[in-house]
């Protein structure tokens, strides 16, 4: 006989909610209040090179590397400024800093028009929600001003497990949390490695978020979702 589903893990960025302009639009704008006059373009292929380059060096906020989140986002600003033509330390530290604290406002964020209704839903069949994200310690903070938080068990971020997905330490952390066996426990996302691959690896009910309908081969119809607002019905087939 099968077990009951009584808890449902959450990825956050691009499941919840997703960063509400580009990345070289919001560091211009804070550029712009220092005096500097950026083009976003330009800034969005600088962040995208430098970014992949701090995530193969620094993997997971360098934390193994006596990094944190603050320290390497700085980082990565600083980097992103100085390929840009910005050349002044302490410019580009002010700037770091600023957009550091400018990711905990609800300005820089948009949820999903399905996310709430999807926790409501959720909550409303007796489901407890849990949250396992390779995000820095921020994240409590911007679930916060963005109405989501109160929805959630337990946040467990990459930063401070020490370890992030695809490794399965994270979720098996998370399964801790819990309480229930692997097969009590759904988790939604929309990575296919990170949140799908790997959770169906440990014995969860992943589902995969496909919000651009790339429609990956090897993904079940039944474990593919097009929007949040199919997933109860599909959660309500486990809980019986």
């Amino acid at each position: 006989m099968r077990a009951p589903l009584r808890w449902v893990l959450w990825d956050v960025k691009d499941t919840l909610l997703k960063v509400r302009s580009s990345v070289g639009e919001q560091y211009c704008k804070e550029a712009e209040r220092m005096g500097l006059s950026l083009s976003p373009v330009e800034v969005d292929a600088a962040f995208r090179q430098v970014y992949r380059q701090y995530s193969s060096r620094y993997p997971n906020y360098g934390i193994s590397q006596g990094l944190n989140g603050q320290s390497w986002w700085r980082g990565v600003v600083r980097d992103t400024l100085s390929q840009c033509g910005v050349q002044e330390p302490d410019l580009l530290n002010t700037v770091a800093n600023n957009l550091y604290h400018n990711f905990c406002s609800a300005d820089n964020w948009e949820v999903f028009p399905d996310s709430k209704k999807a926790l409501e839903s959720c909550s409303s069949l007796g489901l407890k929600l849990g949250v396992v994200s390779n995000f820095d310690n921020r994240l409590e903070a911007i679930l916060h001003v963005c109405g989501l938080l109160s929805y959630f068990s337990f946040l467990i971020t990459s930063e401070e497990a020490g370890v992030a997905k695809p490794s399965p330490a994270i979720f098996s952390q998370a399964l801790q949390k819990c309480g229930v066996p692997a097969d009590r426990v759904a988790h939604i996302g929309d990575h296919y490695v990170n949140d799908y691959l790997t959770s169906r690896s440990m014995g969860i009910h992943g589902f995969l978020l496909d919000r651009h309908k790339d429609g990956q081969l090897d993904v079940p119809r039944e474990h593919r979702l097009i929007s949040l607002d199919e997933l109860p019905s599909r959660l309500q087939q486990h809980m019986n």
